[in-house]
């Protein structure tokens, strides 16, 4: 993460940690559209930083060496801080620390070559392809509360969304006639993406069927273009569908499905079936291939267990 803030910032006495941190934290906020929960984190990653340096007697950007962060490292993982969350607030202060550099509060970034804890890269879970059919059959069309999910569940594994995407679509997203949604992922980025017969069908049964009587007898709907209502007739939120997915498998006898599970099974069912890895990156939204590529890891396991289940040298 790199935030070139194009503004300048009043840093009056400001070799200070407190007055960097917050300077980096308004122009993160100015320059790149991030989330509440974002922001939210990089200011507790920093204060938990400042702190600590702090009580080791530090205050000014001037005194914070690679000693002093080796210490703070060690210090989170004896905190018992997971691997992965470490980094995360190593890479905030570093970014913190490279905007420093950028805007001449100290002369070098003393984080550039901090090694941090590897971290282990778990492949994602993927479901089995008629599973993942299985799972979006299960809601019944035939009233209102079926029908949404159905409809759900079919845009989280037949176009691969985010949670957070597919809470966040509006009526005006779904284009049934191209077999097209347009949706918003990470930064406010649009990408169009193709829904299959399953999804469109879905959908069509829902909107035409199902969707008004989530706003039936409403005294009041804040938000008349969301695609997907709650039963009080506001905007579906992303904890009410993982709640409706553990719902579904309740009876199955299953292991927990997550949303991303649809999403990564999405991926994986693309590149088995011979799709290119770059269309699966545009269709996913991923800035960087190399997000994507763990998809291919996920595949090559495939393959290997095939293998190994019919090959006769295997």
């Amino acid at each position: 993460m790199e935030v070139h803030g194009h503004e300048e910032e009043n840093v009056a006495g400001g070799g200070s940690i407190h007055i960097a941190s917050e300077g980096f934290l308004r122009a993160a906020r100015a320059e790149r559209n991030l989330s509440p929960h974002t922001q939210t984190a990089y200011r507790s990653d920093l204060r938990a930083f400042e702190q600590w340096m702090g009580r080791a007697g530090i205050a000014q950007l001037d005194d914070v060496d690679r000693r002093y962060l080796r210490r703070y490292v060690a210090y989170l993982s004896q905190r018992g801080y997971a691997r992965r969350t470490i980094a995360r607030k190593t890479s905030t202060v570093r970014s913190m620390l490279r905007w420093a550099v950028l805007h001449d509060l100290i002369a070098t970034n003393p984080a550039d070559d901090l090694l941090t804890p590897k971290l282990d890269r778990p492949l994602p879970r993927v479901l089995k392809a008629a599973d993942a059919a299985a799972l979006c059959e299960l809601p019944p069309d035939d009233d209102p509360v079926g029908a949404r999910d159905r409809a759900v569940l079919e845009l989280l594994y037949g176009a691969g969304l985010r949670v957070g995407e597919l809470c966040g679509l509006n009526l005006e997203d779904v284009d049934l006639r191209s077999g097209a949604i347009r949706v918003t992922g990470k930064g406010n980025k649009q990408r169009r993406v193709p829904i299959g017969e399953p999804a469109a069908r879905a959908l069509r049964v829902y909107l035409s069927d199902a969707r008004s009587t989530f706003m039936e007898d409403r005294e009041f709907v804040a938000e008349p273009q969301v695609l997907f209502f709650n039963s009080r007739g506001r905007r579906l939120n992303q904890r009410s569908v993982r709640s409706l997915i553990t719902k579904y498998i309740a009876g199955e006898g299953w292991a927990s499905v997550s949303p991303h599970a649809l999403r990564h099974s999405f991926a994986t069912h693309l590149l088995d079936g011979g799709a290119d890895l770059r269309a699966v990156q545009e269709l996913l939204g991923h800035e960087s291939l190399a997000t994507t590529q763990i998809y291919t890891h996920v595949s090559t396991d495939r393959l290997r267990a095939v293998y190994e289940q019919s090959h006769p040298r295997a």
